[in-house]
Parts: structure tokens; sequence; C-alpha cells
């Protein structure tokens, strides 16, 4: 058996209010909100959220292969999935890919996981999702367009929705593209790519795997299908295969909390769709893209066992509206502003980063043995790692120690406004891990006069510096959501 076995999901804390962006200028504006990636996001981190909202209560070591969907890779050559795999303490022996370019690289990937699964090669694969399209300004591709991600693990053991057939068509057709070196997403002429591809693509496919399945709409609980701007288009490629309206998972609450997700839409949609499922539920999901994936799940018994998730129905509602639209294009480097004047960070130094990667990107320290006391050294120090312990004092006796799932308090911290970043003031905390265990971080996600002693904190891996093509990853503390 081959299925999905976990979910999870992420969005951001930042939501813009679509009406800002008429303000801005002019036209009309789409019901609701979409949100917004904070300055220290990408699809990286959104998807290591995701999938560490994925594989809670799950053991890491299980996974055989890490998959990451997106159209906004942070880079054109280097791997992402290789970069993820540690902060999410996967095991090295694993297979990772990236899935780029397509609309429907999300289910793609599933379906890939899946044949892994099914063929033996792999026991559990989880595939990764994100995206943060860009519209360009004054377009309503910039109202519709969200940040964020999902997660889903897929294996052989302790599946909650079976993987019973999939199908796929592909077609040649252009409804939006982005060259190499576009920074705005393009769209064809609306009606054309309405009923030239997402209206014809999709019911073909969900009308193709019903036949192969040898099923009628009438057997299926709920279908999951990504929906494009138009909501009646949507709705009339359900009706054209025969489902009853009311079997389809709505969208558009996601779309007007959060907007349409790219290559995440189809697998958020259909983690909304498992957090209302029951067992015995029959789920159809699609995704679309030059061409059409689509899939029928079998829920099971397994699914009331699955402990709690954020997913959707939890991040949703977890939100800040930003006070301008001029936040979101400094966030988005869409306008230019003058340079702090400050001298120039270091460069990003290669070969320490390597060397540091399980400290910096996996966020390790150590457990003195003797007298059980953690300790974190983040790197900056120059007389190299920790070799004796600050209570004991107890030399070279230490155990491995992850501090990146440990909750934490705000021990002291400061506000700097002077310092060179996006959104001043620079939040700095000195935080206290449940479990012992004091360090440096800075604060995001955060309203600056909210911050006070005590605060109950938890870690977030965030862009913490880009330097001649290369992002700086790095953990920050952030107010419990």
């Amino acid at each position: 058996m081959a299925g999905i076995t976990s979910y999870g999901a992420y969005v951001p804390w930042h939501r813009l209010k679509r009406e800002d962006c008429v303000k801005a200028w002019g036209g009309f504006a789409i019901p609701g909100e979409r949100a917004v990636a904070y300055y220290d996001e990408d699809s990286v981190t959104m998807a290591v959220e995701a999938a560490r909202d994925c594989l809670a209560g799950v053991d890491p070591a299980i996974v055989d292969g890490l998959f990451f969907a997106t159209t906004t890779s942070p880079y054109k050559e280097k791997q992402c999935s290789a970069l993820m795999a540690v902060p999410l303490d996967l095991r090295r022996d694993i297979r990772t890919a990236d899935l780029n370019t397509s609309l429907r690289a999300g289910t793609t990937a599933i379906a890939l996981a899946c044949d892994a699964i099914r063929a033996g090669s792999a026991n559990s694969i989880l595939v990764t999702a994100a995206d943060m399209r860009l519209g360009a300004p004054a377009g309503m591709g910039e109202q519709q367009m969200g940040d964020a991600a999902a997660a889903i693990l897929l294996g052989n053991k302790d599946v909650i929705a079976e993987v019973v057939e999939t199908y796929a068509i592909s077609d040649e057709l252009s409804p939006t593209w982005r060259s190499a070196d576009d920074q705005f997403v393009r769209s064809g002429e609306d009606r054309f790519v309405m009923d030239k591809a997402y209206s014809i693509h999709v019911p073909e496919a969900m009308a193709g795997l019903l036949k192969k399945a040898g099923l009628s709409p009438q057997d299926i609980t709920k279908v999951v299908l990504d929906p494009p701007g138009d909501a009646r288009r949507h709705g009339k490629a359900i009706t054209d295969v025969g489902f009853d309206p009311a079997q389809a998972q709505d969208p558009y609450g996601l779309f007007l909390n959060v907007g349409i997700t790219g290559c995440a839409m189809a697998p958020m949609m259909l983690v909304a769709a498992l957090e209302e499922a029951k067992p015995g539920d029959k789920i159809l999901f699609a995704g679309s893209g030059n061409g059409a994936d689509a899939f029928i799940l079998q829920v099971t018994d397994a699914i009331t066992k699955l402990g709690e998730r954020r997913g959707i129905k939890h991040n949703i509602p977890s939100k800040q509206v930003m006070a301008n639209y001029n936040d979101y294009l400094r966030w988005r480097e869409i306008v230019p502003q003058e340079a702090a004047r400050r001298p120039d960070k270091q460069h990003i130094r290669v070969p320490a980063v390597w060397r540091e990667r399980k400290e910096l990107l996996g966020l390790w320290g150590i457990k003195c043995r003797k007298c059980g006391t953690p300790q974190y050294d983040n790197g900056a120090s120059t007389t190299g790692p920790i070799r004796v312990c600050a209570v004991c004092g107890a030399q070279d006796d230490f155990d491995d120690y992850n501090f990146a799932g440990r909750k934490a308090t705000v021990f002291s911290y400061t506000q700097d406004n002077l310092a060179a970043v996006v959104d001043p003031p620079a939040s700095v905390v000195l935080v206290e891990f449940e479990g012992g265990g004091r360090a440096f971080f800075d604060m995001t996600d955060r309203d600056p006069n909210a911050v006070e002693l005590g605060m109950p904190v938890e870690m977030t891996f965030r862009k913490l510096q880009y330097d001649r093509g290369l992002t700086n990853y790095f953990w920050k503390a952030r107010p419990i959501r």
C-alpha cells in the first residue's frame, strides 16, 4: 500500500488587504487579503516550516527522500532540497530532488514519490511545495497571488489516505509563464487561457481517472481541485465531469484569506480536505499546469490517530494585517531604497558555512554528559567549538543536542533602530530554552511594541543574508503562533 501518512502546511503571518493595492494603483479590489512572506522568508524557508509541521511526532529517520516543488526557487543552479534536509534533520543517505517551473510541480512530485514507494525504491518520501510568485504592480495577479507552502509525507506504513489510482495528461500551451529574466508572472488573454487550458485539461484528467479506476462521480466523497482566479471556471470544471457542486472542496476560503499559491495550491487544498476527512471517504485530487495530474485517495482508519497539525485551519487565523502597501514593495524589493549608511557585512564564507552546517542550519548544540547542561555556539566564536562545560568544567564530554524544536522564553532583548534591516527596528533577543541553554537570535514576525521579558517564543528557519548570489540561512525566534 502506498499513500499519505502525514501532512502539514505553512501560511506567513503577514497579510495584505487587497484594497490597499487598489488605493495605490486604482482599479477594483478583489475581496479579502493575501498572505505575504516576510522579508526574511522565501520558498525554501516556507517549505521547511510546512515540512516541520508535517513531521510533528514523526521520526525523521524513516524518511528516504525529500522532493521540493516550486516555481520560485532562490537558485537556478543549486539543489534546495539538499539544503532543506539539514534543518529537517533527515538522514544523509536519502534521495533529494527539486521540481521547478511548473504550476503542477507539487502534484507531479506527489506522483513521483508514490511511484518510487510502489516500486520499492523507498519506504517514505517527504514532498514539499512552496511558492511566492510576483504579479506586476497594478495587475490582478498582484492581488490574486499569495505566499504559502504545503508538505505531504508518503509511505507504505500507517497510511491515512491510500493512493488508489493516478492519471496524468500533458499539453503544450502557455497560459502563464515567466522567463529566466522575468521578475513578474506573465499571462495570456483570460478567455483563451481558460477555454483552451484549465477548462479542457482538468475535466479531461478527472474523467480519465474515473474511467481508469472504474468509478463514477457518485462514488467520490470530495473533489479537491486547485482553482483559477475565476470561480465560475472551477465550478464548471467539476460539473462538466458529472460531480455535484456540493462534492467540491471549497477553494475560495483559502483564496480569500491567502491567495492562489502557485504549485502549493493543490497540495494545500488537499491538506484542508484531509483535516476534515473521515475513514472511508474517497477523495479525487487534481492539480493543473501544462496539463493535469489526478489521484483517487481512499481515507483509512489511521487518520483518526494522526496527531494535531497546524495545517490550514490553524495557520489562517494566525495573522498580522500589514499597515500599508509600501511594506510589501520594500519586502519584495520591487522599489529601490537608499542603503543604510553602515559598513558592509562580511562576505558569506562558503567553507565556514559548510563546516558549521550542522550547528547553523540544524541548530544543533551540545549537552554535558556529567551535569546535563545544554550549550549552543552559533559559529561566531573564533576559538572553535565548545570543548568545556560552562557549569561543571568537564572537557570534551558531550552529546549532540538539538534546539530547533524546543520552546523558549525571552530572557533579555533590545530594539536597534539604527541597524541595517529591511523592517526596522532590529529586534535581538537572548532566549532561554526549555530544558536549559541560552543564545542570541534575531526576532521575526513580531510587533516590536509587544516584545517583553518572559515572552514565549519558538524557533523558525529564515534567511539571514544575501551575498553574491548566495543566501545564508539561520534560525530566528518568533512569538509562538
